[in-house]
């Protein structure tokens, strides 16, 4: 089946000498996987790396045979051209870490038109804008909302985070955050892209994303820390 559709890119992987293996998140049929024969070869190929670097968003043009092998691209090109996200060294970092999260998130090859959508609209919003500290952690919990884990807030007002069930309690049991966790974790629950970024220290990003891999831990079989984690904690240290 030729398909023409958008696409995102989740990851890139070499294969031997100079292909590719490239997993993207399209908005027709969700989760697939290409073989990009020769991208490291010739002027062509290097045109072909230079659309694959994290959460680029795409327009493609390919063959889905939809036969759980690699499918092929017939034609590329960007769909939203970034000024800032890949060559911002803060931006670069925080999406190379996103992109290993949702790596590890989006499992399924079905289609999530609301969550390729929300993903498109996020990240045109990282590259227009400057003051962007907390926005890996808004994001990371604003995709739960689309992977069916988002946390019940019909009553925040308890002191406890139960991260198991995603609720707020009375109690604080073995998967509960503590309080002063719980308050920052409703502190984030509140703030969208556009609120001010200084509401969290430092420290108290580094609390929320560690609670916010937590999250995707106990929600996710399979699910495995990002390797460039260590790397966005430098950053925004």
């Amino acid at each position: 089946m030729q398909v023409k559709t958008k696409a995102i890119v989740i990851s890139a992987l070499k294969f031997q000498e100079k292909s590719l293996i490239v997993k993207c998140f399209t908005l027709s049929n969700g989760l697939k996987s290409y073989f990009v024969r020769d991208a490291f070869s010739g002027r062509k190929g290097s045109q072909k790396i230079a659309y694959f670097q994290p959460l680029s968003i795409l327009e493609i043009e390919a063959v889905h045979k939809n036969k759980g092998t690699l499918e092929n691209f017939k034609e590329i090109k960007t769909a939203v051209p970034f000024q800032s996200i890949h060559t911002d060294i803060v931006k670069s970092t925080m999406v190379m870490f996103l992109s290993e999260m949702l790596h590890y998130s989006i499992q399924e090859e079905e289609k999530n038109e609301s969550l390729f959508l929300f993903l498109e609209t996020a990240l045109t919003w990282l590259d227009q804008h400057d003051e962007i500290s907390n926005f890996h952690l808004t994001l990371l919990l604003e995709t739960t909302k689309y992977l069916g884990f988002y946390p019940d807030v019909s009553e925040m007002n308890l002191p406890y985070f139960e991260m198991y069930d995603g609720i707020f309690t009375h109690f604080h049991g073995l998967g509960s955050l503590t309080e002063h966790e719980s308050d920052l974790f409703k502190k984030l629950i509140d703030l969208k892209f556009d609120n001010d970024q200084k509401v969290f220290n430092v420290a108290e990003r580094q609390i929320l994303l560690k609670i916010l891999i937590d999250y995707y831990r106990f929600h996710l079989d399979g699910f495995k820390n990002p390797k460039s984690l260590e790397v966005l904690k430098e950053v925004f240290s």
